[in-house]
């Protein structure tokens, strides 16, 4: 997937509908999704804003821009803790934006997590001008 092609767009379009049906429902880019969920684990309880809970229940989770976080294991081991809750839990959906492609996801993350985009996720390309620069 390439930049500019609406793909925050048509997320935000399902959100509108999601939203309009009572689902809870939680947006966020990938790096400050992963920086906020280790801040909240290593935050006192009482300061605690419960995200890890969150990321885990909402209907719909909403990952922007995935690729661009900066990585290590801790945030690795979050990402999968995410991935992984909500693919076994049925009821809870998500919608994951990126730029890379098939070969990206792999070089990117390791295999417990790229083979459950590919094999667990249903994938659409955009193609196209970007429409940033069309402006």
């Amino acid at each position: 997937m390439e930049q500019g092609f609406g793909k925050t767009f048509i997320s935000n379009c399902i959100i509108n509908e999601l939203l309009k049906k009572g689902k809870t429902i939680m947006y966020q880019t990938a790096p400050v999704m992963l920086d906020d969920l280790i801040q909240d684990l290593f935050s006192k309880p009482e300061n605690s804003k419960g995200i890890s809970k969150n990321l885990l229940t909402v209907d719909l989770l909403v990952i922007d821009d995935l690729g661009t976080e900066n990585l290590n294991s801790m945030k690795f081991t979050e990402l999968y803790k995410i991935i992984n809750t909500r693919l076994l839990n049925e009821k809870t959906k998500t919608i994951i934006s990126t730029n890379l492609d098939l070969k990206g996801l792999f070089e990117n993350y390791d295999e417990r997590i790229a083979s459950r985009f590919v094999g667990y996720y249903d994938i659409y390309r955009f193609y196209g001008d970007d429409i940033r620069l069309k402006k």
